[in-house]
C-alpha cells in the first residue's frame, strides 16, 4: 500500500513541475480562529505564502476546531481538518489527508508541544513529516525550538532532574525524527550550528523568523494618559507575570502607569492567570484573555513599552518581532534565543536579570522617565523589523521544497491578498 501511494504521489508531482502552473503547498499548522500553539504564525506564513503569483493554492491542514467555530474562507486557501490537540494519531492522519490532497510539497510549521500538552501525544505526532516523505512528497519542517536550548523545568516538562534528563533523551531522538524531512529550517543561527555538529545533519537551513507584516512607519508621538506597559502571550511556565506585577506596583509610586497582560495561560498551566488575577488583581492591571488576530495591532499601538518576562526562552519570540512591527520599546531579559536575536538582527531593549522585579522595575523605569529613549529604541526595532519581512521569507520555503529556482525567490505578489486580513469566523 506504502509504494502505491508513493507511486502515485511521484507521478502527481511530475506532472505539477512540467505543465507550467503554480505550485499546491500544503501547511500543517494551526489557525485562527483555532488557539493551538503557534496559530498567529500560521495564520501570516499562510496568507503571505498564498499572495505569491507562483503559487495557486495553500492547503491548510489544520486541527479539530471546537464547536462553534470554522476556519474562514480565503482566496487561494483551502482548510481541511485532520489532527487535534493531543491526538494520538495524529501522524497517520496529516500522512492521509495528504495523500487525499496530493500537493507539490508540505510544509510543518511547529514545535515541539505544537500538537498537545501531553507527552505521548507530542511525542507521537512528531513522526508526521517522516511518514509524509515516505509517501515520496518533498518534506520541508519550520522547527520554532531545539530541545538543547529549552529549559525542560521552566517549560513545565521536567519535575527533576532524573525526569528532566529522560525527556533530554526521548528529545534526542524525536529531533533525530524530525530531521528524516527532506529539509528542516531554522530561525536562530545557534541552532543550525548544534543540529550539524550534534546531528551531523546537512540538510539544516536558516531562514529568520521574521517580521507578519511590512511595517508602516509607526507613530512614536507620546499618547494622553496613563503609561501602558504590555506584556503578551501565553502564561505560566516559563512565562510569568508575578514579578511583572510587583515591578510595576513599585514603579507606580513615581508613574502614573497601568499593565496589560494579553494573552492566555501555556496548555501546560491551565487556570493560572485566573490564580494570578485573584491574588494580585488590582484597577491598574488588565487581563485581556485571548486576543483575536484583527485586535492584535491595537494591543500594541496603545503600549509604551511591551516586557517580556521570561525566565527562559524557546525560541525566536514573535513577539519581539511584533514589537518591532509596530515600533515599540522593549525591556527583556538578556538570556539564550532573546540574546542571539538581538545579536544577529538588530533589535534593542532595556535588559533585567529574570525573575527579579526590582531589575525588571529599573529597565522598566528607564525607558517610562524617558520618551526620546523609547522612541529611539522603537525606532531601531522598527528597522529591524522592517527588514526581515516574512512576505519575502516565504519564498525560501519554495526553494527548499524544490519548487522555485533560485532567481525565482522574489516575484510579484498578488497585492490585495498580501494585505487580505482574514475576516473572524462567525
Amino acid at each position: 500500500m506504502l509504494l502505491e501511494m508513493m507511486t502515485e504521489l511521484h507521478a502527481h508531482n511530475a506532472r505539477s513541475r512540467s505543465d507550467g502552473t503554480g505550485s499546491r503547498v500544503a501547511v500543517v499548522t494551526a489557525h485562527p480562529p483555532g488557539r493551538g500553539p503557534l496559530n498567529e504564525y500560521g495564520y501570516h506564513f499562510v496568507r503571505h505564502l498564498a499572495a505569491r503569483t507562483d503559487v495557486d493554492e495553500v492547503v491548510v491542514l489544520g486541527d479539530e476546531l471546537p464547536d462553534g467555530l470554522d476556519y474562514p474562507e480565503v482566496d487561494g486557501v483551502r482548510f481541511t481538518t485532520c489532527w487535534r490537540f493531543n491526538g494520538l494519531t495524529n501522524a497517520f492522519r496529516i500522512a492521509a489527508a495528504v495523500r487525499r490532497e496530493q500537493p507539490d510539497g508540505v510544509v510543518f510549521n511547529q514545535h515541539f508541544a505544537s500538537y498537545g500538552s501531553g507527552k505521548v501525544a507530542s511525542a507521537l505526532s512528531l513522526l508526521a513529516p517522516l511518514l509524509v516523505r515516505l509517501l515520496g512528497v518533498r518534506t520541508m519542517v519550520l522547527q520554532h525550538n531545539i530541545v538543547e536550548t529549552v529549559d525542560l523545568s521552566s517549560a513545565g516538562f521536567g519535575a527533576n532532574r532524573i525526569v528532566e534528563a529522560a525527556f533530554r533523551a526521548i528529545g534526542t531522538v524525536l529531533t533525530w525524527l524530525v530531521l528524516r524531512a527532506h529539509v528542516v529550517s531554522v530561525t536562530i543561527p545557534q541552532y543550525v550550528e548544534i543540529l550539524r555538529r550534534k546531528y551531523r545533519a546537512d540538510n539544516v537551513v536558516l531562514i529568520p523568523h521574521g517580521t507578519f507584516e511590512t511595517p508602516a512607519e509607526p507613530d512614536y508621538a507620546p499618547r494622553p494618559g496613563p503609561l501602558t506597559v504590555m506584556t503578551f502571550g501565553k502564561f505560566g511556565t516559563y512565562k510569568t507575570v508575578e514579578p511583572l506585577i510587583h515591578a510595576i506596583r513599585h514603579l507606580r509610586a513615581e508613574y502614573d502607569v497601568r499593565l496589560v497582560i494579553a494573552g492566555t495561560d501555556s496548555p501546560n498551566r491551565p487556570g493560572y492567570l485566573a490564580e494570578v488575577e485573584a491574588t494580585l488583581g488590582a484597577d491598574w492591571v488588565e487581563f485581556t484573555g485571548y486576543v483575536e488576530e484583527e485586535d492584535v495591532p491595537t494591543i500594541f499601538r496603545s503600549s509604551d513599552v511591551v516586557v517580556f518576562p521570561y525566565t527562559s526562552t524557546t525560541g525566536s519570540s514573535g513577539v519581539l518581532h511584533q514589537a518591532g512591527e509596530y515600533g515599540r520599546a522593549v525591556a527583556l531579559p538578556d538570556i539564550g534565543d532573546f540574546a542571539e536575536v538581538i545579536r544577529e538582527e538588530g533589535y534593542v531593549g532595556e535588559f533585567f536579570e529574570p525573575d527579579d522585579p526590582s531589575s525588571m522595575a529599573t529597565a522598566i523605569g528607564a525607558l517610562l522617565r524617558d520618551p526620546a529613549l523609547r522612541e529611539e529604541q522603537g525606532r531601531a526595532n522598527h528597522a529591524a523589523a522592517a527588514g526581515l519581512p516574512l512576505s519575502e521569507l516565504v519564498g525560501e520555503y519554495l526553494h527548499h521544497l524544490g519548487l522555485l529556482d533560485e532567481a525565482e525567490l522574489r516575484v510579484p505578489f498578488r497585492a490585495e491578498a498580501g494585505r487580505k486580513e482574514l475576516e473572524p469566523a462567525a
